[in-house]
C-alpha cells in the first residue's frame, strides 16, 4: 500500500505522541510511588548512626522500649515464641561474645539492642521480593505490604534483629496508634530508626524518652552534631564488626 507524505508524517506523529504519552501517564499513575521516593530522599545527603553510652543507661529502667513499642504499635505477645520485639536488651556477653573475657568485668550489665541499620546489610540481598532496602541516608526499611514471610532476612541478619509475626498482633496491642500502620500475620519487622519522626523534623522516640541520655542520634557527616563529636574523641565498639556489615549502633562501655 503506498503512504503519500501527509500520511507518513500523520503516522510519525501518532508514534511520537505515543511514546511521549505513556512516561506521562506512568508518573501520573505512580504519583504516589513519586511522592514516596521523595519522602525517603529527605535526608539523602546524611549518614544517620546511634550512640548506645551504656555507662549512663539505668538497669532495669524500660523508658525508650516502652516509648519505641508504643509508638510503632509493637504487640505484646506474652511468651518468647511469638515476642514481637524493635528495641530490647541482651546480655553483655551475648551482645559482644567477640569482648568477653573472664576477667573483664565493667560493664557487664544488659546491653540496649536494636536493628544495626547496617552498611552493608545482609537482609537486603537476600530478600526475594525487596519488602527490605536501605534508603540513601542509611537507614534499613521494611515494606510490609511486600513480605511474603519467607525469613530470608531473618536467618541472614547475624543480630537477631528481626521478629515475624506468628499471630494477629493487632489484639495483642494495648493502645493502637492511628498514626502508624499494625502488621498483619506472617509479616517480618523491625526498628526502623523512626523514620515517620524524622521526616517531621522530630528524633527517634527511644532517644527522646531517655530521662538518663544513654542514647545518642544523628547525622556521621556532620562533625558538629552530638554522635560526630563522641565518634572523633571517644572509643566505642559496634557488634560483630568482623562479619563486615557495617553496623551503625555504636556502644559506649
Amino acid at each position: 500500500m503506498k503512504t503519500d507524505r501527509r500520511g507518513f508524517l500523520k503516522i510519525g506523529g501518532i508514534g511520537i505522541l505515543g511514546f511521549a504519552a505513556k512516561p506521562l501517564c506512568d508518573v501520573l499513575l505512580r504519583g504516589d510511588l513519586v511522592e514516596a521516593s521523595t519522602k525517603a530522599d529527605v535526608l539523602a545527603g546524611k549518614k544517620l548512626a546511634m550512640i548506645v553510652d551504656m555507662n549512663k543507661c539505668k538497669e532495669g529502667c524500660r523508658d525508650c522500649i516502652d516509648a519505641c513499642h508504643s509508638v510503632h504499635n509493637v504487640p505484646d505477645i506474652g511468651n518468647p515464641k511469638d515476642e514481637v520485639k524493635w528495641i530490647w536488651t541482651e546480655l553483655y556477653e551475648k551482645t559482644f561474645p567477640e569482648q568477653e573475657q573472664e576477667f573483664i568485668t565493667r560493664g557487664k550489665k544488659p546491653v540496649v539492642v536494636l536493628c544495626n541499620h547496617c552498611d552493608n546489610p545482609p537482609c537486603v540481598r537476600v530478600c526475594p521480593t525487596k519488602a527490605t532496602f536501605k534508603r540513601k541516608d542509611g537507614i534499613v526499611m521494611m515494606d510490609y505490604h511486600r513480605c511474603i514471610g519467607c525469613r530470608f532476612c531473618m536467618a541472614a541478619c547475624p543480630y537477631g534483629s528481626r521478629s515475624l509475626n506468628w499471630k494477629d498482633p493487632r489484639p495483642f496491642i494495648k493502645k493502637i496508634n492511628p498514626e502508624f500502620p499494625t502488621r498483619t500475620r506472617g509479616v517480618v519487622e523491625k526498628c526502623n530508626f523512626c523514620e515517620e519522626r524524622l521526616a517531621k523534623g522530630l528524633i527517634p522516640a527511644c532517644v527522646e524518652a531517655c530521662k538518663e541520655k544513654a542514647l545518642l542520634f544523628g547525622n556521621l557527616k556532620d562533625s558538629d552534631t552530638e554522635v560526630g563529636n563522641v565518634l572523633h574523641s571517644g572509643h566505642t565498639i559496634r557488634r560483630k564488626p568482623e562479619l563486615g556489615t557495617g553496623p551503625q549502633i555504636y556502644y559506649i562501655v
